[in-house]
């Protein structure tokens, strides 16, 4: 550890050079983290850092497989990622899906939803007409919640083992049985992400240095207690995933910041998704968080849906 820390003014100063030290003299090491802090806000960092990244489904850093549905194809695909990073389609599958056109609402609507799911858990035992085994999903999200949709059970599965099945279903997406154990065998079902969509679809890869850029930006406001800059970060329509709204939140928050606590903040394993339907600058984020500050100490995975403006900013909707 003492080596570490020797050598770490040396590599600050081959990064930065005279101006480094000059800020060190000045302010110390917490100068120099600060300044850092700063620099990982800047656009052009991350351009450079995503530049030959595969970005054609989202920008992944704790994500290895997605199941992507497309309903007018019909299809469930699967994509991971190879030795190169870039997601390749391993297999085109079949599908059924909802009885009716359009994203799930309520209950029983037989519509299958539109949006980005984890899977919470295999079903070894299932009844029979759902065939030998059944994914579930985590519909409703927070961001179904929030918009009123209802509903549950909505799993990928099988098909009858003996009999005749309609080519829908209530709202599931049904595969062949074999392509189903298959896709048990060929998946670690706690890193996939199900993206459902009404279409297949690809994404420019531009917004995500901004995106990534502005997230950064809203850890750095609300790592150095900048309370009105972190407050910009967030849509007045916000609500936080026990319900909190907006301005709850911000009288939350300015008591929280009033304390001027030293704080520090990590993320890792950042995933910023598309989400699925009409809204092209509509975004999940996911990430695993490490803050740390004198009175409360918080470790887990933080998801957002935020929006990204015409003029490069972001809007947070929810979080959880």
């Amino acid at each position: 550890m003492v080596k570490k820390l020797l050598l770490l003014p040396l590599f600050i100063t081959s990064l930065f050079s005279a101006d480094v030290m000059e800020l060190y003299r000045s302010g110390g090491m917490r100068a120099i983290q600060k300044e850092i802090d700063r620099g990982i806000t800047d656009p052009a960092y991350w351009q450079s850092k995503l530049a030959q990244k595969d970005l054609r489904f989202g920008y992944y850093e704790g994500t290895n497989t997605l199941l992507i549905c497309g309903k007018d194809h019909s299809s469930l695909n699967l994509y991971q990622k190879d030795k190169n990073d870039r997601f390749t389609l391993l297999k085109s599958i079949p599908a059924f899906t909802g009885k009716y056109d359009g994203d799930k609402v309520n209950e029983g609507d037989r519509r299958t939803p539109i949006g980005v799911y984890t899977i919470t858990q295999k079903l070894n035992t299932v009844d029979p007409f759902y065939g030998p085994m059944a994914f579930v999903t985590s519909y409703p999200n927070l961001y179904d919640r929030i918009r009123g949709k209802n509903g549950s059970g909505i799993w990928i599965h099988g098909v009858p083992e003996n009999g005749d099945r309609d080519s829908f279903t209530k709202g599931c997406i049904a595969i062949n049985n074999n392509e189903l154990t298959g896709l048990d065998k060929s998946i670690d079902y706690k890193n996939t992400l199900l993206l459902i969509d009404s279409k297949l679809r690809e994404h420019p890869a531009s917004p995500y240095a901004t995106i990534i850029s502005q997230l950064y930006q809203w850890r750095y406001t609300w790592k150095y207690n900048d309370f009105q800059n972190y407050l910009s970060f967030y849509d007045t329509t916000f609500v936080r995933y026990d319900g909190m709204e907006y301005y709850d939140f911000k009288n939350y928050k300015q008591r929280i910041f009033d304390k001027k606590e030293s704080k520090e903040i990590l993320f890792s394993n950042l995933n910023i998704i598309p989400y699925p339907g009409e809204r092209a600058n509509l975004f999940m984020v996911t990430f695993d968080e490490v803050y740390t500050s004198e009175k409360h100490n918080f470790t887990g995975q933080k998801s957002l849906m935020i929006l990204l403006n015409n003029d490069h900013s972001i809007s947070i909707l929810s979080e959880q």
